[in-house]
């Protein structure tokens, strides 16, 4: 059975919903339009998935535990850290198993991912290589010999070609049987082949504090969080998270909370009704007192005044934010229809 789709993202909270088996939040840490392109092809129980995005952003993902996940850079760009170690372009990420864990990039990154069930990466682990590729107790990196790596790159970009120019030609059994023991095969070379680096002591620990850290933020995701009350909840001593937060999220936990903070403004500001609820009502339910200050960090941030948001449909919803480029499944229905909304977005 086949499922693929090809679509074109500006917003960053309907771009969370293109990220397969995990629950993802996506925080933009610049000012401008975001975009992002994701496809998505699910091959029997094999996932395919690309994704390009437009500008940096903190990413928090929580993978189910029932599948395998490896993820890798499509191409040469900007750095994309998870849990504070760079990803090299020889790189593959082997997740562990219900891996939760933060990811920064600093510009327009291209990166993919494939993800199996986890009894099936036993199974092939072991009739390939003979090895038990089950997902480590840590997230470990192996650097893969660059005939390897390039190897799966252009198989992983032949998915994403066919997804958008070609999907009659992707729905084909034949090309599907073989384009999918093509990828596993490559996969497993890469893994068999390549030099695993573990996460060293300091980084788990590190990974640990960050654990609690986000358990807080989720107990709490409609309410403002201060340092003070983090660091109790958490345990450690402000000096030790802001270290943490700096490794995984590439700024401090106070700017990191304020950055969180204003999303959970304009999330509030685009529900609520204007006829009952004014901006000040909603920037100091989020910790927000100077209201100067804060309506010029909204507009830096959002490009619009946060009255202009309140009670008015966001700037995508009428244009429809996530756009289909391509959509097939196995009937071969097939949607096209483009909208870059906020700037274009560089392609692969």
């Amino acid at each position: 059975m086949l499922s693929s789709w090809v679509r074109d993202y500006s917003d960053p909270e309907t771009y969370q919903s293109a990220f397969i088996g995990a629950r993802v939040e996506i925080l933009p840490t610049r000012g401008g339009p975001f975009a992002a392109r994701a496809m998505r092809t699910e091959i029997n129980r094999l996932w395919v998935a690309r994704a390009q995005e437009s500008a940096p952003r903190i990413k928090h993902s929580a993978q189910s535990p029932e599948r395998a996940f490896f993820t890798f850079l499509t191409q040469p760009g900007p750095e994309l850290v998870t849990n504070g170690i760079a990803m090299p372009l020889s790189g593959l990420l082997r997740h562990s198993r219900a891996h939760a864990y933060h990811e920064r990039s600093t510009g327009p990154t291209f990166w993919g991912v494939m993800s199996l069930p986890v009894e099936d990466m036993v199974s092939v682990g072991a009739a390939i290589a003979g090895r038990d590729l089950r997902p480590p107790r840590d997230t470990l990196q192996v650097i893969a010999p660059s005939a390897a790596i390039a190897r799966l790159r252009d198989l992983h970009a032949s998915v994403g070609a066919l997804a958008e120019t070609a999907p009659e030609t992707l729905a084909r059994r034949e090309v599907q049987r073989g384009l999918e023991q093509s990828l596993v095969a490559a996969l497993v070379a890469c893994e068999s082949d390549g030099e695993s680096r573990e996460e060293r002591w300091a980084q788990r620990c590190h990974e640990t504090v960050m654990r609690r850290f986000r358990r807080v933020l989720d107990e709490n995701p409609d309410r403002a969080l201060y340092l003070p009350e983090l660091c109790a909840a958490i345990n450690v001593p402000d000096r030790t998270l802001r270290l943490c937060c700096q490794e995984h999220l590439g700024m401090g936990p106070k700017q990191y909370l304020m950055l969180r903070r204003i999303h959970l403004a304009r999330r509030a500001l685009r529900a609520a009704d204007p006829r009952v609820t004014t901006v000040t009502e909603i920037a100091t339910r989020y910790g927000f007192w100077h209201f100067g200050r804060f309506a010029g960090v909204y507009r830096s941030l959002f490009g619009e005044a946060p009255s202009a948001t309140l009670g008015h449909p966001p700037a995508w919803a009428g244009r429809n934010s996530c756009a289909h480029r391509r959509t097939v499944n196995t009937s071969r229905e097939s949607v096209i229809g483009v909208h870059r909304a906020g700037g274009s977005l560089p392609r692969a």
